[in-house]
């Protein structure tokens, strides 16, 4: 019975595991170009380790994402409509991709609330990450 339970739960868990992995791919990708572009100087400043930033990001923003444990299925449209945010940049058409994500991001949930999160969660990341490395610099 549980080799059973544990055989239809796994297509669940999988796609799952995946659908946060393509988000945090999005984020860390995100973190990259900026590092690149240096937009962000405080990334080579503190000398951030981009993968830790990401995990960082996607943990703190799936707090606040729609749904309530990461299996469910409303939280992994969240990371799925994330992710297409974080690229909707970089689409051959930005503004068709834009009218999509509004369309994508429920009532509820917009598409504005979607961005503060990821930018707050941004932010709260860097700002745990300096902390973490100003002790060593005394």
């Amino acid at each position: 019975m549980k080799k059973r339970l544990l055989i239809a739960l796994l297509p669940v868990l999988l796609t799952a595991c995946a659908e946060k992995d393509q988000y945090q791919a999005a984020v860390l990708a995100h973190i990259q170009k900026d590092q690149q572009l240096q937009q962000e100087q405080h990334l080579k400043d503190y000398k951030t380790d981009p993968e830790r930033l990401a995990k960082c990001v996607v943990d703190t923003s799936a707090n606040k994402m729609p749904g309530i444990f990461i299996y469910d299925p409303s939280r992994l449209t969240a990371f799925r409509n994330y992710t297409k945010m974080l690229n909707a940049p970089f689409a051959p058409d930005p503004k068709k991709a834009f009218e999509e994500l509004r369309i994508l991001f429920t009532p509820e949930h917009t598409l504005a609330e979607a961005h503060a999160n990821f930018t707050e969660s941004m932010l709260d990341c860097y700002s745990a990450m300096v902390s973490e490395s100003e002790p060593d610099a005394k």
